[in-house]
């Protein structure tokens, strides 16, 4: 027996407001249990503020194969539908308000190894700190390097397994797109969980940057040092003398200038005197 009449047909409509509400009870048990709960609040029309968020969901209106399912997956997100949203590696798990509370969860292949190091490479020297990558704050070079598509850091749809509890046949349903879309908004304030999910450690990408920035000065080239005779002529010194000062001479003690001056009266009386001059 069906919906609507004795036939089969579509279920009786129920408020968003009204879902809201018996999503909000069946957390709320969730989390008396003990158990993690992490909606994703959306404030204004946009989903994401930020470089990764807005990356993250640049990426997903990339592929032809989302289009269709996108436009009702960001409806849903932005009215709060997606009332838990946990991201483990290689793993996003959530819970969306619908009809009923549907169970979505997305498997992702980490980036391989070379694909990764590859990007590292890449982008050796363009990153000066951890701070400014989780901020986004990354040369235009970088950005790119990172975001490509294909074979930067983000998931192409071939690396994501799809599945919902919902009776849609499609694998990209309205509550999987609204999942991808809170992720983007998650990583706003928490971008940090990119890395874990694709299984990679953003710390590589600045220890890339160090390697190739120097830690000390090199040495001058033996051709641009100057000689000891150069520096003679520019500071007008005479370098061939010895570069340790001469010890200064002590002074004489009181008894020894006495004694010395007697001597010098005594020689003086023994001088005999000058002949005057005719």
């Amino acid at each position: 027996m069906g919906w609507g009449g004795g036939g089969w047909g579509w279920r009786p409509y129920v408020s968003v407001a009204e879902r809201r509400r018996k999503a909000a009870r069946e957390m709320e048990k969730r989390r008396k249990k003990g158990q993690s709960v992490s909606p994703v609040v959306i404030e204004g029309r946009a989903i994401a503020k930020t470089f990764w968020g807005k990356a993250w969901c640049e990426n997903l209106e990339r592929y032809s194969d989302y289009a269709n399912r996108l436009p009702r997956g960001r409806t849903y997100v932005r009215n709060g539908s997606v009332v838990d949203l946990q991201i483990t590696p290689g793993t996003i798990e959530a819970h969306v308000s619908g009809s009923e509370l549907y169970r979505v969860k997305l498997e992702i292949e980490p980036v391989v190894k070379a694909q990764w190091k590859a990007i590292c490479r890449d982008c050796a020297g363009g990153i000066d700190s951890l701070v400014e990558l989780l901020q986004g704050k990354l040369s235009k070079g970088v950005m790119e390097r990172i975001c490509r598509q294909n074979v930067g850091l983000f998931p192409t749809p071939g690396q994501i397994r799809l599945s919902c509890s919902c009776p849609d046949w499609a694998d990209m349903c309205k509550h999987v797109a609204a999942v991808l879309y809170g992720v983007g908004a998650r990583f706003d304030h928490k971008p940090e969980l990119l890395f874990l999910l694709r299984g990679v450690d953003a710390a590589e990408l600045i220890v890339s940057a160090g390697q190739a920035t120097p830690l000390k000065q090199p040495a001058p080239a033996a051709g641009k040092r100057l000689a000891g005779a150069d520096l003679g002529a520019m500071f007008g010194l005479d370098m061939a003398q010895s570069a340790e000062q001469p010890a200064k001479p002590k002074r004489a003690k009181p008894a020894q200038k006495k004694a010395a001056a007697k001597k010098g009266k005594a020689t003086k009386a023994k001088k005999p005197p000058r002949a005057s001059a005719k």
